[in-house]
């Protein structure tokens, strides 16, 4: 198969599990929304992914979730315990400091996966992120900021992947990565913006502010984001006053975690 260009009834199927299994419980209609598929295509994957015991529809409601066997997908993957364990004391910590929830994440293919969070330490959200709830990297503070501290290789890799698909985020991406303006200055500035996330649960209503997370060796093993309402401070504020604090926690955080974490 020629490089990059990959297989549109899989690419959907998976468009459609990952659909139910952050949205679920979900309907037909939203499902299609969601996947980016039409409805058609979206109720034959849905029967296939039925068949395959990977959903289900829920008795009483005309709503599709997940099951238990999705976990089976993830055996082989190897989960950044040792982050999440060394990093949570400090989330916990910056967020009695700043009162607003704050959240560690990861790169997942072309998206920025939560690890971890406080949403449920304070007041001041509008949604609980729960681990495993994802964001496109070019839409999302801790994205730009993983992306502007990731290798070159590494970025290479992400574009090749939006390269391949045709969608809205993807366009954003290369679009970013056009030039070496926006992530010179991210590098710069030790910091990234996300002016109302348009791509959460609260679309247009929160804006976040994100730093890189290294290890002790320097390597880049993620970003932590502090989210915010966007109608409660403005970026420049949000920068002057938890910059210091996150950067301090992340800095925490890289000298307690071992070498000998991949990347």
């Amino acid at each position: 198969m020629e490089r990059g260009v990959p297989v549109r009834a899989i690419s959907r199927g998976i468009a459609v599990l990952s659909a139910v299994n952050r949205d679920g419980p979900i309907t037909m209609m939203n499902i299609s929304k969601s996947a980016n598929v039409p409805y058609p295509t979206a109720c034959r994957i849905v029967q296939t992914l039925l068949h395959e015991g990977l959903i289900e529809r829920e008795p009483a409601r005309k709503r599709y979730r997940v099951t238990s066997l999705v976990q089976t997908l993830a055996t082989g993957f190897q989960a950044e315990d040792q982050l999440v364990a060394v990093a949570r004391p400090h989330l916990e910590k910056l967020c009695k400091q700043v009162s607003w929830p704050v959240s560690l994440a990861t790169r997942v293919g072309t998206r920025m996966m939560v690890r971890d969070s406080t949403h449920k330490m304070t007041s001041l959200t509008f949604s609980n992120y729960y681990p495993g709830y994802t964001l496109p990297i070019a839409e999302c503070a801790s994205g730009k900021a993983y992306l502007a501290h990731c290798s070159a290789e590494e970025r290479q890799t992400i574009v090749e992947a939006w390269e391949a698909t045709d969608n809205e985020t993807s366009k954003m991406g290369l679009l970013m990565v056009a030039d070496n303006v926006v992530l010179d200055k991210i590098r710069s500035d030790g910091y990234a913006l996300q002016a109302r996330n348009f791509y959460n649960e609260e679309p247009g209503k929160t804006s976040s502010l994100a730093v890189p997370v290294h290890n002790a060796n320097g390597e880049l093993m993620g970003a932590l984001a502090l989210i915010y309402f966007a109608s409660a401070l403005k970026p420049e504020q949000a920068v002057t006053d938890f910059l210091p604090a996150m950067q301090a926690a992340a800095g925490e955080i890289a000298s307690e975690l071992g070498e000998d974490i991949e990347a």
